[in-house]
């Protein structure tokens, strides 16, 4: 059987590959153009319109603001049953409803009349001190003129006094009349009171509203912690007055340290003539350089550190008694508080920094106190630190470990109720008293020490 082959397959002819057309750039047509151009129009017109929307409240609500500030509380409940009783006394046809709001609509008006109108006044607040000490007299006085052509209402007139107020009723003023009232400031604590500033106040009977009017700046009154009159410092108290010697040597100064041979340039009024007539040679003096006393007086403001608040008042009397010395002694004083730095570069302002003394439980103890002065005063000769019945002996060995060796130590501890003693304490010395009254016995015992 003869078996038929078939012919080899030629292979098809590669298709040419055909050439892909380019995309063409498809362009925006006419009313997409003109849609977008619209869009963008709309969101640029909007933007203005919420700007100026912005600001058109804004200038409502500056001006809204000062005509709803004499509206008391008082006054919104009325104005707010008001408006109820009337929108519900129309809608229901209530009667009795509708008299409720025409009364609280007549009464709203009533007191609009009380409050309307300028008042025109020229007041002058007057202390006759700034500066008293605790328990002292504080007086104020109050000038008031009337500079209007047309006389002016009864009003009431306000001064605050720290956080109270004091109020005087101001009668009916004919113009050029003055008023004057004289007040009293307590001064039973020691504080930073803050008097004014006076304002007018002119109110409808019932509270409804109250409108104020600022005449004048608020003035401080500092009330100074009580202090006691000290002698002059001891020598057993404070090292040197005149300064501490150091291993540093100078050319001038006043400790006398030994004799050199003369150099060209040395101050001819230090040349030791007798010794120089003795070797045959100039010599001049040399000296060991002295630096200043400085007193660091700190101060704990954390109530754990005390038994009571008058304590803390104590610690602070003896405080001021101690830096009012030293500074009269012309001696460096530092002040340090659990918190901050005082000024004591003079009394007046070592005592107005006491005024505004504060405790408070997140203040540094003792010993954090010691530490902080340590670091800041690393050269004071003398350390005294001021602390209440809350403090124990081995509290204050640590807080004297981190005071400046080269320094004499003095802790001040106020206990109510106790005895005054001088107690020797290592490198410090511990001094209880009860009062500020017992200081001046108190700084004689350590003096002699």
């Amino acid at each position: 059987m003869t078996q038929v082959v078939p012919p080899p397959s030629v292979p098809a002819p590669e298709a040419e590959e055909q050439e892909t057309p380019r995309e063409r750039r498809r362009l925006p047509r006419p009313r997409q153009v003109v849609a977008g151009a619209r869009e963008r129009l709309r969101a640029a017109a909007d933007s203005q319109l919420a700007h100026d929307a912005r600001r058109t409240v804004a200038r409502g609500v500056r001006a809204v603001v000062p005509v709803l500030a004499p509206v008391t509380w008082l006054g919104w409940v009325a104005l707010g049953i008001t408006v109820a009783a009337l929108v519900v006394g129309v809608t229901l046809e209530w009667v009795e409803l509708v008299v409720i709001a025409i009364a609280g609509g007549v009464l709203l008006a009533i007191a609009i009349g009380y409050v309307i109108g300028r008042t025109m006044y020229r007041i002058e607040l007057d202390l006759a001190y700034t500066r008293v000490v605790v328990g002292e007299r504080a007086l104020g006085r109050i000038e008031i003129h009337s500079a209007s052509s047309r006389p002016l209402m009864p009003a009431t007139i306000e001064v605050p006094v720290g956080s109270a107020v004091a109020s005087f009723h101001l009668p009916r003023m004919q113009p050029r009349d003055v008023h004057e009232d004289v007040f009293a400031i307590p001064t039973s604590r020691r504080a930073v009171l803050q008097v004014g500033p006076v304002r007018s106040v002119k109110g409808d009977p019932l509270g409804l509203l109250r409108r104020q009017v600022r005449w004048t700046e608020p003035v401080e009154l500092f009330v100074h912690p009580r202090t006691v009159q000290l002698e002059e410092t001891a020598p057993g108290l404070i090292r040197d007055l005149e300064g501490i010697t150091t291993r540093d040597l100078t050319n001038s100064d006043i400790a006398f340290h030994a004799l050199r041979d003369y150099v060209a340039g040395d101050d001819r009024r230090y040349i030791h003539w007798k010794s120089s007539a003795r070797t045959g040679q100039l010599m001049v003096r040399q000296f060991e350089q002295t630096r200043r006393s400085v007193l660091a007086l700190g101060l704990s403001t954390n109530p754990d550190d005390y038994g009571d608040p008058d304590e803390l008042e104590t610690a602070i009397s003896v405080l001021g008694s101690l830096g009012l010395q030293a500074i009269r002694d012309e001696m460096d004083v530092v002040v340090r508080t659990s918190r901050r730095s005082l000024p004591a570069t003079n009394g007046k302002r070592l005592l107005d920094g006491l005024s505004g003394v504060a405790s408070s439980q997140r203040h540094d103890r003792l010993v954090g106190l010691a530490g902080e002065i340590g670091r800041e005063h690393p050269g004071a000769s003398v350390v005294m630190l001021h602390v209440g019945r809350g403090v124990d002996v081995a509290t204050v060995r640590r807080a004297t470990a981190l005071l400046p060796s080269q320094a004499r130590i003095l802790v001040f501890q106020a206990v109510t109720g106790t005895k005054a003693r001088v107690q020797p304490l290592g490198p410090a010395t511990l001094v209880q008293l009860p009062s500020v009254t017992e200081l001046p016995r108190v700084v004689r015992a350590v003096s002699e020490l």
